[in-house]
């Protein structure tokens, strides 16, 4: 099986946190370690959803509600800009620079009520939130390529 990449886009921010539960800050770079996540971030281990990808377009529709959002507002690691990350499934995987993740989790149920529904009246990322698995690592960075990639039936 070969892996097919389309949809070309690119990172806009690469954000970490030291704790769970805080909001995560652009740190512009840093580096994917395979079967980890994000390194020195908090959330990297964390068994199949190592790290977060949203899109820069729906943090865009969200400022609409919360004019002050920024990369890293809905604790995701992988800010995207011009790839619909809609269109993933499960099993798909995403190539960021030279590093591929593999799709593990699309959204996921907040343990409580996040501060950004508490003022908005809804959070984006149960709904629009990529997890990944770190298939291949290495360092990434803002402006990084990031094309989706499909299992074909070729190999």
């Amino acid at each position: 099986m070969e892996t097919e990449f389309s949809a070309n886009g690119r990172i806009i921010a690469v954000c970490t946190s030291k704790a769970k539960g805080t909001v995560k800050r652009d740190a512009g770079s840093g580096v994917l370690v395979e079967g980890f996540g994000l390194e020195g971030d908090a959330h990297g281990g964390f068994a199949h959803r190592q790290v977060s990808l949203i899109a820069s377009e729906d943090i865009e529709t969200m400022k609409a509600k919360l004019p002050g959002l920024v990369p890293g507002s809905f604790a995701e690691n992988l800010t995207t800009e011009g790839v619909d990350l809609s269109s993933v499934a499960v099993g798909d995987r995403i190539a960021v620079g030279s590093c591929i993740l593999e799709v593990s989790q699309i959204g996921k149920e907040c343990h409580s009520e996040c501060e950004i529904s508490r003022r908005a009246g809804e959070c984006i990322m149960p709904r629009k939130g990529i997890f990944c698995g770190v298939i291949k690592g290495g360092p990434i960075a803002a402006g990084d390529a990031v094309s989706i990639g499909r299992m074909t039936g070729k190999g």
